[in-house]
């Protein structure tokens, strides 16, 4: 054989070799637990064919506890670029077959060399976690090697668009990668997150808990908020980077493109004048107004099971793609309260760092009253919502579909924040509180001198509600751009998407504003 002919098979003898992971015992281990491999991962997410793997051939360095003889390719993650729908993203699987999946100085260096590039070229990154955490034999070097991750992270927010998923365990210091990415996904049943584990906390707090019910999927998509979607099973958990990412631009300086529909841009749906209902205390579903005010129906919810009095997603209108913020009148009566308003500006700072046009939707009777929430600092963290709104220059059209009460009509969107259309069905209220309040403060005293105290404060809410419950007075100032009847919802958003296509706006020269963290 020739040397070339022996350097050849060479390389194909290591690439082999790196194929297999932490080797064919191990890969039916994770088999067992209902898991895939870290390559079986990139083949569900990425085009077929269009994974280039990098730094194949890297292994640890460290020589301690016996590992100067346990050498695997790769060191226990994969890394490299391909494409998603044709588009370029960067990719980091971490193979829980080597070593548990625990990260080493080399593995760091592995998946910061594609953090790295990502940003010099403008494209997405996508981690696939299944860990053990920090390699304990390598100390402190591991522990660096996340503190370097964890950097590039911050540096890349707000540049390339970040989707965690976690396809199984990804606890400690590990967990706070996830937590500064723009998306996170989990998979029911097979990937957890915490930062101390059921052992750590039996033996601190002397609680009983399992890993699921600690920091399962169930736990982070609907009580805690760390994560934004829980999926089935892996595929469907792919499909969800995928739809996240049909929604997104591939980088801070670019626009989603622009996807055709055959749902007609001037469809007018009559079902949505009579979607919200006479009486103003009764619920109804926001999502019947979405629905039928998007492309094809089609809305990916974001954070479906979390807060749910407000609903935050993207969808397309007119093939544009836009984030959508609404209140759910059928959850605490669309009130704001302190998950909501976090939920809610975390969203609206993901489109406006991402140039997604926001398009609000609003029936919200205020912000909700209670010695918890208030101990809970609704206060600071209501003011999020307001500053993330005020911050964001990314088209910002606005459709009030009733209440629209005191400070709470200030922070969804209003004119007053820089909202460039605002819009109002005939059913909108916008005052400062509802009528029976109102008329139990203004009119206090001419209630209880009257001979009919109950018929006098029905006299006066009706005149109030008459007078001020409605959108035109806020029109007559310029407040709201036009009072629109409710079909004609579509074809006006549409339009007004058009004409903001272009919009410039941009907020005074600062190193970064202080966000009511």
């Amino acid at each position: 054989m020739s040397t070339n002919e022996e350097r050849i098979a060479r390389l194909e003898r290591l690439r082999a070799e790196a194929l297999q992971g932490g080797g064919p015992v191990r890969i039916e281990r994770q088999h067992a637990w209902g898991k895939l491999t870290a390559r079986e991962r990139l083949d569900l997410l990425l085009d077929p064919g269009s994974f280039v793997e990098m730094d194949a051939f890297v292994t640890h360095r460290a020589t301690e506890f016996g590992l100067a003889n346990q050498h695997f390719l790769g060191d226990g993650v994969i890394t490299g670029h391909g494409t998603v729908d044709g588009r370029l993203v960067f990719v980091f699987s971490q193979d829980f077959t080597v070593f548990g999946g625990s990260l080493s100085e080399a593995y760091a260096e592995k998946i910061c060399k594609i953090m790295d590039l990502a940003m010099k070229v403008g494209a997405p990154v996508i981690g696939l976690n299944d860990s053990g955490g920090a390699r304990i034999q390598e100390g402190v070097a591991s522990l660096g090697g996340y503190a370097e991750i964890f950097l590039r992270n911050v540096l890349a927010s707000g540049v390339v668009p970040q989707i965690s998923v976690i396809l199984g365990p990804c606890a400690g210091g590990a967990v706070y990668s996830p937590a500064m990415t723009d998306f996170t996904i989990m998979v029911d049943g097979t990937s957890y997150m915490f930062v101390t584990g059921p052992n750590v906390v039996k033996a601190v707090t002397h609680e009983e808990v399992d890993a699921d019910s600690l920091g399962g999927a169930g736990v982070h998509t609907g009580r805690s908020g760390v994560a934004h979607l829980a999926a089935h099973d892996e595929a469907e958990a792919m499909e969800q980077v995928r739809r996240l990412l049909a929604h997104l631009p591939q980088n801070n300086l670019g626009d989603v493109p622009l996807v055709p529909t055959n749902d007609p841009v001037d469809r007018m749906d009559p079902e949505l004048d009579t979607v919200v209902p006479a009486e103003p205390q009764k619920p109804y579903d926001m999502h019947d107004v979405l629905r039928r005010v998007v492309d094809d129906a089609d809305f990916f919810e974001i954070q479906p099971a979390w807060a749910g009095n407000i609903i935050v997603g993207f969808a397309r209108i007119g093939g544009h793609a836009v984030g959508i913020v609404a209140q759910q009148p059928s959850v605490l009566a669309g009130a704001l309260d302190i998950d909501a308003s976090v939920k809610a500006a975390r969203f609206v700072r993901t489109c406006d760092a991402f140039n997604v046009p926001l398009v609000t939707f609003v029936d919200v009777p205020g912000f909700l009253p209670g010695v918890a929430q208030e101990h809970g600092g609704i206060i600071k963290h209501g003011a999020k919502l307001l500053y993330a709104y005020c911050e964001a220059t990314v088209p910002k059209v606005t459709v009030i579909t009733r209440k629209a009460y005191g400070g709470a009509y200030d922070v969804m969107s209003s004119k007053h924040i820089r909202g460039d259309m605002n819009f109002a069905w005939p059913t909108a209220e916008i005052a400062v509180m509802g009528a029976e309040g109102a008329v139990n403060i203004i009119f206090k005293d001419a209630i209880s001198d009257a001979d009919d105290a109950a018929a006098e404060r029905a006299r006066l809410v009706a005149e109030y509600e008459t007078e001020f419950s409605n959108p035109y007075v806020a029109a007559s100032r310029g407040y709201i751009d036009e009072v629109i009847l409710p079909h004609e919802t579509r074809p006006r958003l549409v339009r007004a998407l058009e004409i903001l296509a272009d919009k410039r706006d941009t907020n005074p020269r600062k190193k970064h504003g202080n966000i009511p963290l």
